[in-house]
């Protein structure tokens, strides 16, 4: 049995990731849940999240996710973190104000259109873009990993999000796409594997992904 955790901290889209793991097969046990022994007891890990960053990481810091988080990845413990999941493990975001993040991974959350201090997004043709970025996209993979086996180098996933990920370390980067400007898509970094795009929601593409991490033991 494939037992597999998927953080509830009441900020995720938890049902929708938890029928498409559970799709893959009769073997693929999933719980959602809060409880730090139960989710270090799973043999692999799914960190969620929608929403506003404020909110997630205060409830993030009260059911003490951080300290579960950080513990799994110590453990080399397969991690997949989807959407917010992946912006609160940057060191802080620009969402409401500022708020500090995990710190598990170097560099900030930006906004979309934030460079230009209005908050307008432009794309190569002076055309103004839309704000959340909301749709099908191509994801340029990087990097050789485990979780893009039979998926092809630009395939498209589905985004829903106003703010991206801006790592210091371009080492972590395992995907870009483009949106206004590059942006990066996916992070990889040890067991753990970081995605803004909803792979639940991203058909064949995402399904092998998730498919993917059911498999992998946490190397890249």
């Amino acid at each position: 049995m494939n037992n597999v955790a998927v953080i509830d901290y009441g900020m995720g889209n938890l049902h929708s990731v938890s029928k498409a793991m559970e799709s893959l097969g009769d073997d693929v046990r999933v719980e959602i849940t809060s409880d730090a022994s139960r989710i270090l007891a799973a043999d692999r890990i799914i960190f969620p999240g929608v929403g506003a960053i404020r909110d997630c990481m205060a409830e993030i810091r009260r059911l003490g996710v951080d300290d579960i988080v950080s513990q799994a990845l110590a453990a080399s413990k397969p991690v997949l973190a989807i959407c917010v999941g992946m912006q609160a493990l940057m060191e802080s975001s620009e969402e409401n104000g500022h708020v500090e993040c995990l710190g598990l991974l170097p560099g900030t959350v930006k906004r979309f259109g934030g460079e230009t201090g209005n908050g307008v997004l432009l794309d190569v043709d002076g055309n103004r873009l839309k704000v959340p970025h909301m749709g099908w996209n191509q994801v340029q993979q990087r990097q050789a990993h485990p979780l893009w086996q039979g998926i092809e180098d630009n395939s498209r996933f589905y985004f829903v999000h106003s703010y991206f990920v801006a790592p210091t370390d371009a080492s972590l980067c395992a995907a870009t796409t483009d949106y206004g400007h590059t942006f990066a898509s996916a992070l990889s970094k040890g067991s753990l594997f970081a995605v803004q795009f909803h792979p639940e929601k991203s058909q064949h593409s995402g399904l092998q992904l998730l498919r993917n991490f059911l498999a992998w033991d946490g190397r890249a």
